[in-house]
């Protein structure tokens, strides 16, 4: 009996270049004011993920394809918002915001298609992460620093979604478009 082969999938949105340099700012600032040891996001893996789901068979992929290309939704226009943080007892995380209702309520179609194959999201922000720390000294003191940070006013077209999957190197994830999905442009 052999193993069946496992991918690393999620499903995201890809950010426009203008935005990935507008975040590419956001982390030189926090160069200036960081002084623990943290990996910031590449620009080529920059991206807000709408659902995470693990390592699945090719079965479950092909089943995700067919559900995925069954949601409808006009495009929309999203900006950045906030830059904040999560911290937990084994990592803290810097972010900036995607702030759109549209953003949850694509997501809310993505859970609702793979409900039965995926458990639903509780607890989705739309976010970017830019910033991993396995550990963090003055997070208060981060926390204020992080308010201050207002990302310029970019309106964002969002008109597709993708299934990626994540192939995880010593270098670091390397991301790759599985399918591509177009939301309509219908008034």
């Amino acid at each position: 009996m052999t193993d069946k082969k496992l991918t690393r999938c999620f499903v995201a949105l890809d950010l426009p270049r203008r935005v990935i340099n507008e975040i590419r700012e956001i982390q030189k600032l926090l160069k200036k004011r960081i002084s623990f040891n943290c990996k910031y996001t590449e620009p080529e893996n920059l991206h807000l993920t709408l659902k995470f789901l693990g390592e699945i068979s090719e079965e479950q992929i092909d089943e995700v394809k067919k559900r995925l290309s069954e949601i409808t939704m006009n495009d929309f226009e999203v900006g950045l918002g906030k830059v904040g943080s999560f911290e937990s007892r084994f990592s803290y995380i810097i972010w900036v915001e995607l702030n759109n209702s549209f953003v949850r309520e694509l997501q809310k179609k993505i859970d609702d298609k793979l409900k039965n194959l995926f458990q639903s999201e509780f607890r989705f922000m739309g976010h970017i992460t830019i910033v991993r720390a396995r550990k963090m000294t003055n997070s208060k003191e981060l926390k204020q620093y992080l308010k201050t940070i207002k990302p310029r006013k970019l309106g964002i077209k969002i008109d597709r979604f993708f299934l990626k999957k994540s192939d995880l190197k010593e270098t670091g994830p390397e991301y790759s478009d599985l399918e591509v999905y177009e939301l309509s442009n219908k008034p």
